[in-house]
C-alpha cells in the first residue's frame, strides 16, 4: 500500500511547515502506572492536533494535481476541520467545513480563524458528514474524507518520528475516531519492521470499531455520545476496519470517568492540557496496568483541543 521512501516524502512536506513534534518519557506517569511511559506530543501542532500532517499532505497532491479546483468541503467535529483549513490556507484552496449542532465553540472558532467557511448541521458528526457530500455536489466542491489514503499517509508521519526518536517500545496506545492515527501507527511500525503492538482506544459510549473489531465486520452504533468527541464515531470505515483487524493487537475501550482520570493525570504529572481523545490511551494503559508494568510503552497524545467550559465541567469537576 505504501513505501518507506512515501511515508519519508510525507515527513519532507510536513516537516516544511512545522518541525518534528516532541516524544518524551514522564518520570511521574512511569511512577503512576509502574511502566517506562512514551508520550508522543501532537497537542504541539500548529492547530493542536495531529490531523493537520495529514491535511498538508492531502492538500498538497490536490494542488499539484488539480490546480483549479474550486474548494474543498468536508465534515469534522473538530481537528480535522483545522487541518484542512491550515492546509488550505496554505495553498490557496478555499475549505468549507460542516459541524453537527452544538459543536465545541473553540474548535469552531479555530477552523474560522484559519479560514474555513463553517456550517453546522445535524445533530452529529456523522449527519454532518451527509450534508457535506450533498454540498460536494450542489456547489461542485471536492468532498474531502476522514479517512483516505493521503490522510493516513500524512498522519502516519508521527508514528515515523515516535517510533525513531523513542527506545524500542512493546505496545503503543492509540485513540480511534474515524481510523487514520492507527493506521497510521500500523503502517510505519510495519514499514520500520518492528514488533510493537498497535492498540487501539474507544469510549464506551461510541464503540463502533471495538464492536467491528470483534465481529470481524462494520457494525455501527445508534448513538456516540461520549464527552471526548475526537471519537465519537457511529459508522466505522471499512477500509480502515480491514487495517485495524489485520494489524492492531486489540482494541480497548474506556470510560469518559477514565478518560477525565487520564486528563488530570497528564495536567499534574506533564503539564499539558489534552482533550478527551488525546487523553483516552492513557486512560486505556491506566486500565492496563497489570498487563504493561515494568514495559516500554508509547501513548498517543494526539491533542490538546478543549474548551475551557467542557474541561471545568468534565476534568476538574472530579478533581
Amino acid at each position: 500500500m505504501f513505501t518507506l521512501g512515501e511515508l519519508e516524502e510525507a515527513a519532507r512536506l510536513v516537516h516544511a511547515a512545522f518541525p518534528p513534534t516532541p516524544q518524551y518519557a514522564w518520570p511521574l506517569l512511569a511512577q503512576r502506572v509502574a511502566a517506562e511511559v512514551w508520550v508522543k506530543h501532537e497537542n504541539h501542532t500548529p492547530t493542536g492536533a495531529f490531523k493537520v500532517r495529514g491535511g498538508l499532505v492531502f492538500m498538497e497532491r490536490l494542488k499539484r494535481e488539480s490546480p483549479d479546483v474550486p474548494g474543498v468541503v468536508s465534515a469534522t467535529r473538530g481537528n480535522h476541520g483545522q487541518s484542512l483549513a491550515y492546509a488550505g490556507a496554505r495553498h490557496g484552496i478555499p475549505v468549507t467545513i460542516l459541524v453537527p449542532r452544538g459543536n465545541s465553540t473553540e474548535k469552531n472558532n479555530a477552523m474560522r480563524a484559519q479560514g474555513a467557511r463553517l456550517i453546522e448541521h445535524g445533530a452529529d458528526f456523522d449527519e454532518a458528514r451527509e450534508e457535506a457530500a450533498r454540498l460536494a455536489k450542489a456547489e461542485g466542491l471536492l468532498f474531502a474524507p476522514s479517512f483516505a489514503r493521503d490522510l493516513v499517509l500524512g498522519v502516519a508521519t508521527y508514528a515515523l518520528e515516535l517510533l525513531r526518536a523513542a527506545p524500542p517500545l512493546a505496545a503503543l496506545y492509540v485513540p480511534i475516531g474515524l481510523g487514520s492515527g492507527i493506521c497510521g501507527c500500523i503502517l510505519a511500525r510495519d514499514l520500520l519492521g518492528l514488533p510493537t503492538e498497535i492498540i487501539g482506544v474507544q469510549s464506551t459510549e461510541a464503540p463502533a470499531y471495538a464492536l467491528s473489531f470483534a465481529a470481524g465486520r462494520v457494525v455501527t452504533t445508534p448513538t456516540a455520545n461520549t464527552r471526548a468527541d475526537g471519537m465519537a464515531t457511529r459508522l466505522p470505515d471499512a477500509g480502515a476496519l480491514e487495517i485495524i483487524r489485520k494489524g492492531a493487537a486489540r482494541i480497548v475501550t474506556v470510560t469518559d470517568d477514565e478518560v477525565a482520570a487520564a486528563m488530570r493525570a497528564y495536567w499534574q504529572d506533564t503539564h499539558n492540557l489534552t482533550e478527551g481523545a488525546g487523553a483516552a490511551p492513557l486512560a486505556a494503559l491506566m486500565q492496563e496496568g497489570a498487563a504493561m508494568r515494568g514495559k516500554r510503552v508509547g501513548v498517543v497524545l494526539c491533542g490538546g483541543n478543549i474548551d475551557l467550559a467542557l474541561f471545568r465541567d468534565w476534568v476538574m469537576a472530579g478533581a
